[in-house]
């Protein structure tokens, strides 16, 4: 990019600059430079204006950071009403589609009566769930922006609506086309929503919760609570997002013929319309795109609460008129609700599969989201305190496409006097196992992991699993079937199976039954630290049931250790020594321990120790990469650990050594550039003094 020599043919350069970047990013969603570029961009203007007072305008990107809070906002008066829609409404349960559809039926049918046509054709789009605006421009310039209120008068929100960088602050005219003849007017009022999009929403919500402030209950309680900041600083930082929907027909001009072709024009000026509308013709291509929008809603970036249609010729909507305080050319086809108020009748808990804890509310029926509700989440413990959910309140249940029905907040003026708290149960619903909760988790989990019933398929995949007891062929279909049939509830009854007996299940034949009787009876023989892992205890992975097993030698010793001398073990912190004790303190997994031992499970006996560690290997981490010429990689990985050291499948600056072998690809060039010492097998033999 050539540089100005003067200042103000700088300003106005980096101006046209960024404006440009805002459209691609913001509108087009298609940057054509890294966030760093605009950055710099950004703050050689803002230095600038700085140094030259007389060069900043009110449609330059640097206003768009907000400026020092309003005392109030002041009323705007709306030059042309900005009316409602009425609303038409689905019965998603009834059975005949006539029945089903008939409000849209009728408001077609009163299009048709009114133009004396058969078919009529509208423009659809999806009805944003966020704020109409009206947004004027002087000259191309923005000058002024106003909230709907009552649709006569508004509030002046101009400066709130600087700040959302998908507005344009400067308008630049398309060429002369069919479209729009006349030359961009001199004053040009366009009306549209403001939203957030639900990436910000969450991000905002999030940032909300880490600060200890409020959460908002959804994206347009945020984005209105946004809007109406006095301090536009705030709604700055809020990322809201725009979308033009109508143009007022400019005095004086030629508007374009159709709603469809407005909105072209309206993008080629720089605003950001809808990508999801059409044009259709017919009240049944209506429905079809209603049903369309319905099953894709949940996929969207924004939410939306239905579908709008309108007549889509200008001359036809001029024809139909008004009525009331809405037009008769358009209509808003409302979705189903995705809230609804009921009535919260008990909170109890349910036990996942991996044995978290999650309260559950029971609720008074609400039909929500298309399906009638009777349980909702209410996610943790902490979720419940946050949003103070007691049993008795009146609550505000959210469903959302195919999302599980959750709590979304109380409605504290209905709280009964007798409202009760939640408390979380100290035992398991399903097992009597403990519940226990980790210091630096959200979610409470059932310690009986070997014998809860809601935990058994999970248990007994993992038990089986390649790195813990390795059982060939017992795979989640199998486990599935095995846990239905109520053959195995713990992982010792694996060893209790007969081949006969398995020969009757679905898709087990004999042969496929005796060779899985064989797998079970092979994997009975296996070594202490895959015995410990294949347990499934809490936190307790693959080189953590390693240090166990060399640190403690035999399965007593390890049963019997109490926090202190867990603890005492490399890489044991008290997160862990903690899940261990937990564990074995429940006298339903200590039973499961020894059915298992009595039916043969067992492993070599090692003498506890750390003798065998090795100096220069202990602590240190290798990453293994290509193929080493006698070792394979599981030899080499436990040469390693059986000295003391780690293996890991990254290079990073922690990395202390990579063993590199034929064929090594990126991991040695990383290991290269970041200085890391690279070993051969034979430079790693020699290490380990082997």
């Amino acid at each position: 990019m050539t540089l100005s020599a003067s200042p103000a043919a700088r300003a106005a350069q980096l101006r046209a600059l960024l404006h440009r970047y805002n459209h691609e990013y913001y509108v087009l969603d298609t940057p054509s430079v890294p966030d760093a570029e605009y950055d710099l961009r950004f703050r050689e203007l803002c230095e600038l204006e700085r140094a030259h007072p007389e060069l900043r305008s009110a449609d330059s990107p640097s206003q768009r950071v907000g400026g020092l809070p309003l005392a109030a906002f002041g009323e705007v008066r709306h030059a042309v009403p900005m009316l409602s829609l009425n609303n038409v409404f689905s019965d998603m349960q009834a059975d005949d589609p006539a029945q089903r559809h008939a409000e849209l039926l009728a408001f077609d049918a009163r299009v048709r009566e009114g133009l004396g046509r058969e078919r009529v054709e509208y423009a659809v789009e999806p009805k944003f769930d966020g704020l109409a605006v009206s947004l004027v421009y002087e000259d191309g310039v923005f000058v002024q922006g106003a909230t709907r209120g009552d649709g006569s008068t508004g509030e002046n929100v101009t400066e709130n609506l600087r700040t959302v960088q998908s507005i344009p602050l400067r308008l630049t005219p398309p060429p002369a086309t069919d479209l729009f003849a006349t030359p961009l007017p001199a004053r040009l009022e366009v009306r549209g929503e403001v939203l957030m999009l639900k990436r910000d929403f969450e991000r905002l919500n999030a940032d909300q919760a880490a600060a200890g402030l409020k959460v908002f209950v959804n994206p347009r309680n945020a984005a209105a609570g946004s809007l109406r900041q006095l301090d536009s600083r705030i709604t700055a930082s809020r990322r809201l997002a725009f979308f033009a929907y109508s143009l007022v027909e400019p005095d004086g001009a030629d508007a374009p013929p159709s709603h469809s072709a407005t909105m072209d024009w309206l993008q080629q000026l720089g605003f950001p319309v809808c990508r999801e509308r059409t044009v259709v013709c017919g009240v049944e291509a209506l429905i079809h795109e209603y049903e369309s929008i319905l099953e894709r809603r949940a996929t969207l970036p924004f939410d939306i609460d239905g579908v709008v249609y309108k007549v889509n010729a200008v001359a036809d909507q001029h024809q139909l008129g008004f009525v009331s305080r809405a037009p008769r050319f358009a209509i808003a086809h409302k979705f189903p609700a995705e809230e609804a108020l009921t009535v919260v009748e008990a909170i109890t808990v349910q036990v996942g599969r991996t044995g978290a804890v999650t309260p559950v509310a029971r609720l008074q029926p609400v039909f929500v989201g298309g399906v009638t509700v009777t349980n909702a989440t209410l996610h943790n413990e902490d979720e419940v305190r946050r949003k103070d959910i007691r049993i008795g309140d009146t609550v505000i249940v959210r469903r959302a496409g195919d999302v599980i029905p959750e709590v979304v907040a109380a409605v504290a003026d209905r709280r009964p006097a007798d409202a009760a708290e939640f408390v979380m149960p100290t035992q398991c619903p399903v097992c009597g196992s403990h519940i226990v909760r980790a210091e630096d988790e959200a979610i409470a989990r059932c310690s009986g992991g070997l014998y809860c019933s809601a935990q058994r398929k999970q248990a007994l995949q993992h038990f089986a699993s390649r790195r813990a007891l390795d059982i060939e062929g017992l795979g989640e279909k199998l486990v599935d079937q095995l846990v239905e049939k109520q053959w195995v509830t713990t992982p010792a009854d694996l060893f209790r199976l007969q081949a006969d007996q398995l020969a009757g299940l679905d898709r087990m034949g004999d042969k496929s039954a005796q060779n899985l009787v064989q797998a079970i009876d092979v994997a009975r023989h296996t070594r202490f630290e895959r015995f410990i892992y294949a347990l499934g205890i809490r936190n307790v992975g693959e080189s953590t049931a390693r240090d166990l097993a060399r640190h403690f030698g035999t399965l007593d010793a390890l049963m019997a250790a109490d926090e202190t001398a867990l603890v005492a073990v490399p890489d044991v912190g008290p997160i862990v020594a903690r899940s261990i004790v937990d564990f074995f303190a429940e006298s339903h997994n200590r039973d499961v321990v020894a059915d298992l031992c009595a039916l043969g499970v067992d492993w070599p006996q090692v003498a506890a120790t750390t003798d065998s560690y090795v100096d220069g290997v202990a602590g240190k981490t290798f990453v293994l990469t290509g193929t080493l010429p006698t070792l394979t990689r599981d030899d080499a990985k436990a040469r390693i650990e059986a000295a003391g050291g780690k293996v890991a499948g990254s290079v990073s600056k922690k990395t202390d050594y990579v063993v590199a072998g034929d064929a090594a690809g990126s991991k040695l060039d990383k290991a290269q550039a970041l200085g890391v010492a690279i070993l051969d097998q034979d430079g790693l033999l020699a290490l380990l003094g082997s």
